[in-house]
């Protein structure tokens, strides 16, 4: 029974593999005319450094936490200060899972546009597939860094150890740190990709309304 745990970073693994394949297929998929790349090209470029700022500033964090989780795991007998190196595998899966998302996205948006101008279904088809590979991107990284971070501290800490044991509590103790350095990437990203958004949205409005004298919801 065991040896079962070992398929639960495998088939993390299947699915990034997957998400690989998916990801190829929708890169192949035409991109439209060159105005049309241009565009494609500027989104893309201006959603890159969005990401590198975001980094920046959550790298700064990710270490002053890490060193904080560090320094109280420490002082406390039922928990290790491997829960930062935790910490920072959860962040670091995260931040990943977030660069997937964003590259799928810009350069799915203007495939799914190009197809639609053919067909809807190869449309439906193009954006459904870069969902997919946002979807099973995060599946498969969750999967395999808890697997595969849950292997190797069970290794440390509790090897061979019953399910009840104090040392496999320290186990999962320490692995809690993963969920937390995922999830605070996750909220970060969230906020600040909203905040981004809006400006741009916002950016588009005065663009669109002043300068072009386009009235709201005009379908140009």
């Amino acid at each position: 029974m065991d040896k079962l745990i070992y398929l639960v970073p495998l088939s993390g693994l299947i699915g990034l593999l997957y998400t690989l394949i998916k990801f190829n297929w929708v890169a192949k998929q035409d991109a439209g005319t060159d105005r049309m790349k241009e565009i494609s090209n500027y989104i893309a470029v201006g959603a890159m450094a969005f990401l590198r700022a975001e980094w920046k500033i959550l790298g700064y964090f990710v270490v002053v936490v890490g060193m904080l989780l560090a320094l109280m795991a420490s002082s406390n007998p039922h928990s290790h200060w491997m829960i930062a190196v935790s910490f920072v595998v959860g962040a670091v899966f995260s931040a990943t899972a977030g660069y997937i998302g964003m590259k799928i996205a810009t350069l799915a948006n203007v495939r799914t546009a190009q197809a639609a101008r053919t067909s809807l279904s190869k449309a439906l088809n193009v954006s459904f597939t870069g969902g997919a590979v946002m979807g099973l991107g995060v599946s498969g990284l969750a999967v395999l860094g808890l697997g595969g971070l849950y292997i190797v501290l069970k290794q440390v800490f509790a090897p061979g150890a019953a399910v009840s044991s104090d040392e496999m509590f320290k186990t999962i103790e320490v692995l809690t740190g993963f969920s937390l350095g995922a999830e605070s990437i996750a909220l970060f990203a969230r906020v600040g990709g909203g905040i981004y958004t809006k400006a741009a949205d916002v950016g588009a409005d005065l663009v669109g309304k002043v300068e072009a004298g386009i009235p709201e919801d005009d379908p140009r």
